[in-house]
């Protein structure tokens, strides 16, 4: 039988990294996106092909640009013939005071965050609807939910953009494709580094688990969607963040 492809975006740290190593595991072959990561993306493509024997593809792309987008796609389906599973991981936060907050800051974020997941999900979703099967996991955020601050309210913003593109793409590609989003809490993750420790104090004592989620444990709920084992879910959200007191 021959193996699932999957692309995840935004590949090389964090989320996306710990979730290759989950599909990894399971035996898929995997396109690890990278844009500025590079090391890290080879690195993980060294260790991917060394301790689990998969075939992989290690691609730089801008996904906000159009061209490099398409050029990814064509270069996924020459090498692997398909692409069963893509995950849209990549994104960026820009976090700092309201009153600093710029057009700029707005559009960098939205561009990645936003524009490209459509980008990305247009040219992917294509060879999806001719083999007729595909799943779709999207990365959002309790913060496009019920976690709010005006210190990230761009980053909040495009996390609810993506909340709603979720439940578009799965009405546009019914039956054939499944889309479905994750929804993390605070993850240790590089991008939440800089942050110090009494924010981080305040912030565990307002989650029932009393810690911050590990990338592995949010990779995992995102294999189990894109497996066949949650073919009946579709066009949901799925909250990970360790129960929030209220």
């Amino acid at each position: 039988m021959k193996k699932k492809v999957v692309l995840i975006t935004g590949a090389s740290r964090g989320i996306g990294k710990a979730t290759a190593e989950e599909f990894a595991k399971k035996g898929y072959n995997i396109i690890i996106n990278y844009n500025n990561s590079s090391k890290e993306a080879e690195e993980l493509n060294k260790n991917l092909i060394e301790k689990y024997g998969i075939e992989t593809l290690v691609v730089k792309c801008d996904v906000s640009n159009e061209r490099e987008v398409k050029q990814m796609v064509d270069m996924s389906v020459d090498k692997f013939g398909k692409i069963d599973i893509l995950v849209n991981n990549a994104g960026i936060a820009i976090d700092k005071p309201f009153e600093e907050k710029t057009l700029n800051d707005f559009k960098k974020t939205f561009e990645t965050n936003v524009y490209g997941i459509f980008l990305v999900t247009k040219y992917v979703s294509k060879i999806m609807l001719d083999n007729k099967y595909g799943k779709i996991v999207n990365v959002s955020s309790t913060s496009g939910l019920d976690d709010f601050s005006p210190f990230s309210l761009d980053y909040n913003a495009s996390k609810a953009a993506i909340i709603s593109l979720t439940h578009d793409f799965a009405i546009q590609f019914e039956p054939h494709i499944n889309v479905n989003a994750v929804a993390p809490g605070w993850v240790d993750t590089e991008m939440n580094k800089d942050f110090d420790e009494e924010f981080w104090r305040e912030a565990k004592d307002r989650i029932c688990a009393g810690r911050i989620a590990k990338p592995e444990e949010i990779a995992k709920v995102i294999v189990f969607l894109a497996s066949d084992n949650a073919s009946y879910i579709n066009s949901e959200v799925i909250k990970v963040d360790g129960g929030k007191q209220y």
